[in-house]
């Protein structure tokens, strides 16, 4: 029994003990400084994104999908030619559907049932391609092969981990600065930094240039540019003031 009142005693001391210091956290009132901080860093592109995509049509699928299957297999093949390599190709979308067409309506007013008139199969390829310069002439040869359709184009960075690193100490001296500069106007001084913390993240691949693609092919590689990505960090930093 006397075991028993022990650990109750040592139960109820310990609540007690966090209740004290749950108490004394939330009367903290030393006065404090909060600010925002932003950095960027511009970093060319070192890779592309390409989303290449073969529409056909036939009065059956099996037409359809034999027709689609040598267009894709060509660009396929065309791909290891340019110097991408299988690692990244990869199918992103692949469907078979039905082509409707609607009777009109009868005199009576009733409405027959939509009836098939072939099929189309559609077949997606997403295409990383590490060598930028050779973009315009990727997208030249593959519309020659049989794409007709996507031509969506992302610019990114295969490792922008730097790039995020000098913008997140570019946030973080913004911060510092501004804490200063609140400090000075009102007469106190800075003190330790008490709360970091970042908003950001590393930003996904924007989209830089969007085209239908045509059923044809040009003499010369399509002409792309591919610009600048800019990646952003914002932190939030509290610094105590010394008294």
């Amino acid at each position: 029994m006397s075991n028993l009142r022990v650990v109750l005693w040592f139960g109820v001391a310990s609540l007690l003990c966090f209740s004290a210091l749950g108490t004394a956290a939330a009367d903290d009132v030393s006065p404090k400084i909060r600010v925002t901080g932003e950095g960027s860093a511009n970093v060319a592109p070192d890779m592309a994104i390409l989303e290449l995509a073969v529409l056909t049509e036939a009065q059956t699928a099996r037409a359809a999908l034999d027709a689609n299957s040598a267009a894709m297999g060509d660009v396929l093949s065309s791909m290891g030619e340019l110097g991408v390599a299988d690692r990244d190709l990869q199918t992103s979308n692949f469907s078979i559907q039905p082509k409707y067409t609607h009777p009109p309506v009868k005199p009576s007013g009733e409405r027959r049932a939509p009836e098939i008139v072939g099929y189309k199969v559609r077949n997606s390829l997403t295409v990383r391609v590490r060598d930028i310069s050779k973009v315009g002439e990727i997208l030249d040869k593959s519309v020659s092969l049989g794409v007709n359709q996507g031509g969506n184009i992302r610019f990114t960075n295969d490792d922008p981990s730097a790039a995020i690193t000098r913008a997140r100490a570019e946030a973080v001296e913004s911060a510092m600065a501004k804490a200063s500069t609140l400090a000075d106007a009102a007469g106190v001084d800075v003190g330790d930094i008490l709360e970091i913390s970042e908003q950001s993240y590393s930003p996904r691949p924007q989209p830089m240039a969007r085209a239908e693609m045509m059923m044809a092919s040009a003499s010369d590689s399509v002409p792309v540019a591919a610009g600048e990505n800019v990646y952003k960090v914002v932190v939030n930093v509290t610094f105590l003031i010394e008294q």
